[in-house]
């Protein structure tokens, strides 16, 4: 991952904190594949991806998380799940930055942004 993908991440990290998740693990890798955030609050447990694209790209950064990394996200949250086992709820969440000319422009937050049937 090169630093700005890690500064999206950072950032993205202290604006779910800041707005009242508590952050249990970041960066989490399994055999399925990678969870940038994971984090909770009262009700739910959240698998967050984040995803930076150029305020000038035509797609934005949500469409980026597609079928295939949607399913890779849920097997690696049910095994994250099966060694920490919670009653809370889960939910997979995005978050889109946007930056230009290498600095954050925004960043928001979609909440239950894809389900699993």
């Amino acid at each position: 991952m090169n630093n700005r993908g890690k500064l999206a991440e950072l950032k993205s990290a202290i604006f779910l904190r800041d707005n009242g998740y508590e952050l249990l693990d970041t960066n989490y890798i399994s055999r399925f594949g990678e969870i940038d955030i994971i984090a909770k609050d009262k009700k739910y447990i959240i698998f967050v991806e984040v995803k930076m694209r150029e305020s000038d790209s035509y797609v934005k950064p949500r469409e980026y998380v597609d079928e295939f990394k949607q399913q890779k996200m849920a097997a690696t949250a049910n095994f994250y799940l099966s060694a920490h086992p919670t009653r809370l709820q889960p939910r997979f969440d995005v978050i889109e930055v946007i930056c230009h000319n290498y600095e954050i422009k925004s960043i928001k937050h979609l909440e239950n942004a894809f389900q699993l049937v």
